[in-house]
């Protein structure tokens, strides 16, 4: 089953679906800020664009572009800043 996701009034739109694999979701992402809270282990892979990212319990942002992978744990808070249009892949474990 394919479901539509929206946030930041629509400024993140992603795709998700959900199978015998799990979780996983492709989406994009408006250049700003954001902040994301998780429920789950989050790997987040950069498709298109970059990403600067501050990870939970970090005090130095770490860029991240196109086929780079960063992981946050679960019931954790990070934080986004896109100086560009980007695009994402999630896996959710």
């Amino acid at each position: 089953m394919i479901k539509r996701n929206e946030y930041f009034e629509g400024r993140v739109m992603s795709l998700a679906l959900e199978n015998k694999d799990g979780v996983a979701t492709v989406g994009v992402m408006e250049k700003g800020d954001y902040e994301f809270g998780t429920s789950t282990i989050e790997y987040m892979t950069v498709i298109s664009g970059s990403m600067n990212v501050l990870l939970p319990d970090e005090t130095e942002w770490k860029c991240f572009v196109p086929f780079q992978t960063f992981v946050v744990p679960r019931n954790a808070r990070f934080q986004l800043h896109l100086e560009e249009d980007s695009a994402y892949r999630c896996i959710y474990k």
